[in-house]
């Protein structure tokens, strides 16, 4: 995890340009992930895990403008510009720390992640996912935008040649995409879908689905 949390503090500057060239069906993507946030008030508590540079907080912002936000995540200097995206809004808070063993502070309707669980050992994601659940408030909904290992390995091999394929016909600059395919192949720690819908069940989430999934990239949710 110390690798991840230096990878992310020196691309802090250029994660937001960077993601449409690295995220296929970006808007869908995110898109779904809002729209799974279903929360029936107007404004929700909302607690998002790995925020970085608040690309999910600001989306959930512009649907529920009365939210009060916690955007928690371990890099600093991803949190320092996601400060300054929300310059101002008073109901916005900021949290550094490292989610995989201290408690998440208070309890929230919606609790989100996007693309960041996965760098957690499989242990640490199923102790995560525990303490997402008890943070939640009765009917609140845990919303997962994510990298997924596939099924099998044919199916994996086909999903990150998708992906891949995708970088690299980026308008990215040449160096910079052996470097994005290798970050990714060092750093990340993905799970098969199938276990983490079964570990949500497991732990008590019910309405457990998947809203969204182009190839390794899939949004699942849950509620309690």
């Amino acid at each position: 995890m110390d690798e991840v949390h230096a990878a992310f503090d020196a691309g802090a500057s250029d994660y937001d340009a960077q993601r449409r060239w690295i995220i296929p069906e970006i808007e869908a993507f995110y898109g779904a992930a809002v729209w799974a946030a279903a929360w029936p008030g107007e404004a929700p508590a909302i607690l998002d895990i790995g925020a970085g540079t608040g690309l999910l907080s600001a989306l959930l912002l512009q649907r529920y403008p009365g939210a009060s936000m916690t955007l928690l995540d371990n890099s600093e200097k991803m949190l320092e510009i996601a400060k300054k995206r929300f310059a101002g809004r008073s109901r916005v808070q900021f949290l550094v720390a490292d989610y995989r063993y201290e408690p998440l502070p208070g309890h929230y309707n919606l609790i989100t992640s996007a693309l960041s669980i996965h760098h957690l050992e499989r242990e640490e994601k199923y102790a995560l996912y525990r303490r997402v659940f008890e943070a939640l408030t009765p009917g609140g909904i845990f919303v997962n935008a994510e990298e997924v290992k596939g099924e099998s390995a044919w199916q994996q091999e086909r999903n990150f040649a998708y992906w891949d394929a995708f970088v690299n016909k980026s308008p990215l600059p040449d160096e910079k995409k052996p470097e994005i395919i290798g970050r990714r192949d060092r750093l990340d720690q993905i799970e098969r879908l199938s276990v983490q819908m079964k570990w949500l069940t497991e732990i008590g989430f019910v309405d457990v689905d998947v809203v969204y999934k182009n190839r390794p990239f899939a949004v699942f949710t849950g509620r309690k």
